[in-house]
């Protein structure tokens, strides 16, 4: 992607010369945040449980001889926080550091919500898969937080059915389709899967893994390609399973789907790492009953991933001590104690691939008792996660999605001319904030 650091993402300052509706950047006491001696005190925003018990660590240990203490306080996710982060910096008051989804970064980063920590967290860079960490970066060579927790996606299936019904798992996307017509011969009233409308970081994902770009800049424009070439393939794939019946077309995360799973009317879900827990409460019926293997690839022989969620640590440009809270950001997502504590106290997936295979990835998930290789395999798709390109106004596509796809699920009617409303929602909105667009 063709950003550079001036640009800082096509940056707040552009974007207010542009008539953007954005924050203004209010600035922070001190330029390179160290200009405070003595004790320093810190202020973390951040949703993940926990997290109070593993910030201790930090204040008990490395924290208490560099004089950093680090004080957490509990915030809402999503939109929600990047809202609250937005108005406490346009007061010139947001905290040190915050927790943001990576699909939240060039949001805060294009309002000058986020500092450039590249200076004191740069040698981080080789604890993280190329892909993720691209993510912290947003392809410049500013580094606006350190990665946190990832979720790559993976193929669950169920094993005992694919054998009962004498299926494969499929290392292809043409071979994913096979198995859900097979399926279908076999036993009608069972599906593979379901298209989600209600999800559109997975269809995101699905995105991203087949080489999709929704954001990118072209000088100091944005470029939006929702509706590009590889988005097209995935959106016509799922688009012409939906519509010829060979898998269902009903949303996650509700009783009826909870129930397909548990029963096995659903036997097998394009997921994420986090999935474990989520078939611990949905299916508790089928416990050790289902695998994990990689994502089916588009082209033979390939090896590349998505990503399903995940978040970072950042630092905001109103903190006075950049270099103090991107030294905490830092331990808390590479140091081996405090990604041990991040696994045990807030069950999340860390970033870091040497955490990936040491403390409590060591054994599987209890539901996966039966693949003892399940954090094994894991760690190895981690490593293949295909760069993203996420942009100021992801809310925006991602509430088209759930509207233009959930109408086209619903009818069984054409994803493409869905994925041409998202691409036009998503463009128009910029426009109407004020950014400029390249056609």
């Amino acid at each position: 992607m063709p950003y550079t650091k001036r640009r800082r993402l096509v940056s707040s300052a552009v974007a207010v010369t542009l008539g953007a509706t954005a924050l203004a950047a209010c600035g922070s006491s001190s330029d390179d945040g160290e200009a405070q001696s003595g004790p320093v005190s810190l202020t973390y925003w951040t949703w993940t449980p926990g997290m109070d018990k593993v910030v201790d660590l930090w204040n008990k240990g490395p924290g208490k001889k560099e004089q950093i203490t680090v004080t957490v306080k509990k915030q809402a996710s999503g939109d929600t926080l990047v809202t609250k982060i937005l108005t406490a910096h346009k007061a010139g008051k947001a905290p040190d550091l915050v927790q943001a989804e990576y699909q939240a970064l060039p949001t805060l980063v294009s309002n000058d919500a986020l500092a450039d920590i590249g200076d004191t967290v740069g040698d981080a860079k080789s604890k993280f898969a190329d892909g993720v960490w691209q993510q912290t970066t947003l392809g410049t060579d500013a580094v606006y937080a350190v990665p946190q927790d990832i979720g790559p996606m993976m193929f669950y299936y169920r094993e005992d059915l694919f054998e009962e019904y004498g299926l494969s798992v499929p290392a292809t996307w043409d071979e994913f389709a096979e198995t859900a017509r097979k399926l279908k011969k076999k036993a009608p009233d069972k599906d593979l899967t379901t298209f989600s409308a209600n999800d559109s970081g997975l269809f995101a994902g699905l995105a991203q893994q087949a080489g999709a770009r929704w954001w990118t800049t072209s000088g100091d424009k944005w470029k939006v390609g929702i509706n590009d070439a590889a988005t097209k393939k995935v959106a016509d794939f799922w688009g012409g399973l939906v519509a010829e019946g060979a898998v269902d077309n009903q949303p996650m995360y509700t009783p009826a789907w909870n129930k397909a799973l548990n029963t096995g009317k659903q036997i097998a879900w394009v997921s994420a790492v986090w999935a474990p827990g989520t078939l611990t409460t949905a299916a508790p019926d089928t416990k050790g009953k289902w695998a994990m293997a990689p994502l089916p690839q588009w082209d033979e022989g390939g090896s590349s991933t998505g990503s399903w969620g995940g978040s970072s640590t950042a630092v905001t440009t109103d903190s006075g001590n950049k270099a103090a809270a991107a030294k905490f950001a830092a331990w808390l997502n590479t140091d081996g104690e405090a990604l041990n504590a991040l696994a045990k106290e807030s069950g999340i997936y860390p970033a870091s691939t040497s955490a990936q295979l040491s403390g409590a990835f060591t054994t599987p998930p209890e539901y996966f008792s039966n693949q003892p290789d399940f954090y094994t395999k894991a760690a190895a798709i981690a490593e293949t996660t295909a760069p993203s390109a996420w942009g100021p106004n992801v809310n925006v596509a991602y509430t088209t999605f759930k509207d233009a796809f959930g109408a086209a699920a619903k009818n069984k009617s054409d994803f493409t001319a869905a994925l041409d409303t998202m691409q036009q929602d998503t463009v128009a909105d910029l426009k109407k904030q004020g950014f400029g667009v390249a056609e």
